[in-house]
């Protein structure tokens, strides 16, 4: 099964990913991610990157199509994966329906988590993630069950994104739906678009993509 969560930054798509893919045994593969992982490693690419990142900008489509092709075409995502956070442009989009055609495989659905931008800039702001595990949490969305310490590891250092600012963050939302607003449309043609409400809860909207999914 392959299948795309898509919305704006901070919807919640990352969230549910994770939740998706230990439910359905698939890979969970974010662009930031891969993208993040590259500017660390100081790769080529990953340099290229670092700069348009943190201004708030996307990525170029032939960068992100490059990582990503290379990476759902590796072992463990034979068997499905799940893609957070891209494609982003209807030009992705095409591009991964080319590769998935190249291997037989195709995308079986699509989830587009819908919120608004106040909702989304609160969200972001109020993000950050264990520096030891990676593990991510929000400071009233999914805060640490026990004050400065992980749930995941133990432990009690934390970090937060550099493009978590409020200006990045309505940057990207204009980003958002300048370039990938025409991918609503594209999908909803192959009937493959289902639309949740991310204002609810976590949970609630968790329910809400498994029924939209047909897994339990």
């Amino acid at each position: 099964m392959q299948i795309i969560l898509f919305g704006p930054p901070g919807s919640g798509k990352g969230t549910q990913a994770e939740k998706l893919s230990k439910l359905l045994n698939l890979e969970h593969l974010s662009t930031g991610d891969i993208l993040r992982s590259a500017v660390s490693a100081k790769t080529t690419i990953g340099m290229q990157a670092k700069k348009i990142m943190e201004e708030g900008k996307l990525v170029s489509d032939e960068i992100v199509l490059s990582i990503v092709n290379s990476r759902i075409l590796e072992n463990d995502c034979k068997s499905g994966f799940i893609l957070d956070g891209f494609p982003r442009t209807l030009v992705q989009a095409k591009a991964l329906d080319s590769t998935l055609e190249l291997e037989n495989r195709k995308i079986d659905n699509v989830v587009e988590i819908q919120v608004d931008e106040e909702t989304v800039v609160e969200r972001i702001i109020g993000r950050f993630s264990c520096k030891n595990c990676g593990s991510n949490y929000h400071e009233k969305l999914k805060p640490t069950k026990k004050n400065g310490i992980c749930d995941t590891c133990g432990a009690t250092e934390f970090t937060r994104r550099k493009d978590d600012s409020k200006d990045i963050v309505e940057n990207r939302f204009k980003s958002y739906n300048e370039d990938t607003g025409p991918l609503i449309p594209y999908y909803k043609k192959k009937s493959l678009l289902c639309e949740i409400n991310g204002m609810n809860s976590i949970e609630k909207v968790y329910e809400d993509i498994k029924k939209e999914l047909d897994v339990y």
